[in-house]
C-alpha cells in the first residue's frame, strides 16, 4: 500500500447526487437547514453549484442560483465550496467569449466558490486555459477534470502526458472524471499509480455507481494513493449517483486511510434527507430505475443518462425495436468522431447521430447541425483524427477550424449588458442572461412580479416551487 494518509471526501449531495437522481430539483430551501451540519463533518469540500444546478434553478425552481451560493456560503464557514464548470462553455452549451468566462469565474469566487472543477468534453486543454488563468488570478483552486473514457487512444501514456500538461498549465489538482462508471477497480490501481508518479499535484476521483463497480474502484484507488474521492450521503447515493459517504467512511475506519469523520453526525445528516428521498419516490421525481445497476454501461461504454436519452428518442420515432442496433452504432460513430469521450455535450451529439444512422437505414444520410459542428472543429480537437470519408460526406468542402474555437468568439459582455439592462438588479444577472437568455429573462420577469406582489401585500408569497 503506497498511501499512509487519511483519504478525504468531497460531498456531492448538494449538486451531483440530486442532479443524477432527481433531475437537479433540490431547492435552496431544502438545502439550507442541513448546511451547518454538513460543514461540521470535515469534508475536503462540498460540491454545491455548477453543472446543471444553474439552469435548473432558473428554469424549474424559479430561484436565483447566485442567491443560493451566497446563502450556502453564509452557513458553511469551514468547508470549501466546489462547483463544476464546462470550460469555455461555462455552464451553457456553446463556447463563450473569454471576457464572459473570466467574469463568470471572478463572480463565482466572489460569491463563495473556493474550488472550480473545470472540464472539456473532448479533453482539449485549449478550452480550459482561460478558466484556469482566471481562477488563478482570483486566488481560487483550479482543478482540471479529465473526462475518463476507453478506447485505443486512451493509454496510460495518454493520461500521464495530459496530466503533466495540466500541471504545467497552473492547475492546483487533477480530477479523474468517470462520468459513465467505466473505471474498473484494478484499472483504477494502474491509473492512479501512473498519475501519482507523473505529477506532484493532488489527484481526485469522481465516478458514478451506474455500472455497479464504483465502491470497489474507490477502494483500489485509495490504496493506490488517490487523495480525494467524491461520495454522496446514503439517501441520494448509488444508482446513477456516487457511492455512499457513510459506507466509504466505515470501510476505511481503523486503517491508514481513516477519514476520522463522525458516523453519528453523518447519521443525523442522512436522517434529514431520508424523508425527502421518500417524497421524491412517491411523487415519481426519483425513478427506481435510476437506483439499480445498469451493466449495459460497461458492455457498450455508454453513460446511463445517454442510455435513457436513446430510449426516449427511439420511442418518439416509433423505432424502439432498433435499440440494440443503435447501441452497436454508438461506438462506430464515436470512432468516426475521433474517439471522443462521451460526456455533455458530445454524448448527446454522438447518440442522436447513431439514432439517425440506424433509423434512416443509411449512415450519415441525415446529419444534425451539432454533428457538422464537431466535424468542423467547432468543439475543439479530438484525440484521434476524424474519419475523412464521414467528414467529407457531412460537411463537404467547408472550412475546418484548427485554432481554439473561442478564438473565433469575440468579447460579448458589453453587448449582453446592453440587451438585458432593463432587468439588471445585481452584477451577476448579466451572467445568468449570457448563459440562458430566454430562461433568465423569464426569471427576471417572475422576480419583478414577486416584488410587486410583496409590495401589495407583506404576506410571504414564497411557495418554494415554480410550476413547470
Amino acid at each position: 500500500m503506497s498511501q499512509t494518509k487519511p483519504v478525504r471526501i468531497t460531498e456531492t449531495i448538494l449538486r451531483d447526487a440530486h442532479q443524477s437522481l432527481i433531475a437537479t430539483r433540490m431547492s435552496t430551501e431544502r438545502m439550507l437547514p442541513i448546511v451547518e451540519k454538513l460543514d461540521q463533518v470535515g469534508y475536503h469540500s462540498l460540491e454545491c453549484w455548477g453543472g446543471a444546478t444553474f439552469d435548473a434553478s432558473l428554469r424549474f425552481l424559479h430561484e436565483d442560483p447566485w442567491d443560493r451560493l451566497r446563502k450556502i456560503k453564509d452557513k458553511a464557514k469551514k468547508t470549501p465550496l466546489q462547483m463544476l464548470f464546462r470550460g469555455q462553455n461555462i455552464l451553457g452549451y456553446r463556447p463563450y467569449g473569454d471576457d464572459v468566462v473570466e467574469y463568470f469565474v471572478q463572480k463565482s469566487i466572489a460569491n463563495g466558490i473556493d474550488i472550480i472543477r473545470i472540464f472539456d468534453c473532448l479533453n482539449d486543454l485549449r478550452n480550459l486555459e482561460t478558466a484556469v488563468k482566471a481562477s488563478n488570478k482570483e486566488k481560487g483552486h483550479a482543478q482540471i477534470a479529465l473526462s475518463y473514457t476507453l478506447g485505443d487512444a486512451y493509454t496510460l501514456d495518454y493520461w500521464t502526458n495530459i496530466a503533466k500538461e495540466i500541471e504545467n498549465m497552473g492547475a492546483d489538482s487533477i480530477c479523474i472524471k468517470d462520468m459513465a462508471g467505466l473505471l474498473l477497480p484494478y484499472k483504477a490501481t494502474e491509473l492512479v499509480t501512473a498519475l501519482k508518479s507523473a505529477v506532484k499535484i493532488p489527484i481526485q476521483l469522481h465516478t458514478h455507481y451506474t455500472s455497479g463497480v464504483a465502491s470497489m474502484t474507490y477502494m483500489k484507488a485509495v490504496e493506490a494513493g488517490v487523495d480525494v474521492i467524491d461520495c454522496a450521503m446514503s439517501p441520494f447515493a448509488l444508482g446513477t449517483s456516487q457511492p455512499a459517504t457513510e459506507v466509504m467512511v466505515e470501510t476505511f475506519k481503523g486503517t491508514p486511510y481513516d477519514t476520522g469523520y463522525d458516523q453519528n453526525l453523518l447519521a443525523e445528516i442522512a436522517d434529514y434527507f431520508r424523508p425527502y428521498r421518500d417524497e421524491c419516490l412517491e411523487s415519481g421525481l426519483l425513478n427506481p430505475k435510476n437506483m439499480g445497476v445498469n451493466i449495459k454501461t460497461l458492455l457498450y461504454q455508454v453513460p446511463g443518462g445517454m442510455l435513457s436519452n436513446l430510449t426516449s428518442q427511439l420511442k418518439d420515432l416509433g423505432a424502439e425495436d432498433k435499440y440494440y442496433e443503435v447501441l452497436e452504432e454508438v461506438p462506430r460513430v464515436r470512432k468516426d468522431f475521433g474517439e471522443c469521450p462521451l460526456v455533455t455535450p458530445s454524448s448527446q451529439i454522438v447518440g442522436s447521430q447513431a439514432v439517425m444512422n440506424v433509423v434512416a437505414g443509411e449512415r450519415y444520410k441525415m446529419v444534425t447541425k451539432e454533428t457538422k459542428d464537431v466535424l468542423s472543429g467547432k468543439y475543439g480537437k479530438t484525440v484521434k483524427p476524424f474519419n475523412p470519408e464521414v467528414q467529407k460526406k457531412c460537411i463537404g468542402d467547408a472550412e475546418v477550424i484548427t485554432c481554439r474555437p473561442a478564438d473565433l468568439v469575440p468579447n460579448e459582455l458589453e453587448t449582453l449588458e446592453a440587451e438585458m439592462a432593463q432587468y439588471k438588479e445585481q452584477d451577476e444577472d448579466v451572467l445568468s442572461y449570457a448563459l440562458f437568455p430566454q430562461v433568465a429573462t423569464d426569471f427576471f420577469k417572475y422576480r419583478e412580479a414577486q416584488k410587486t406582489k410583496m409590495d401589495a401585500s407583506v404576506a410571504d408569497t414564497k411557495n418554494g416551487a415554480y410550476p413547470v
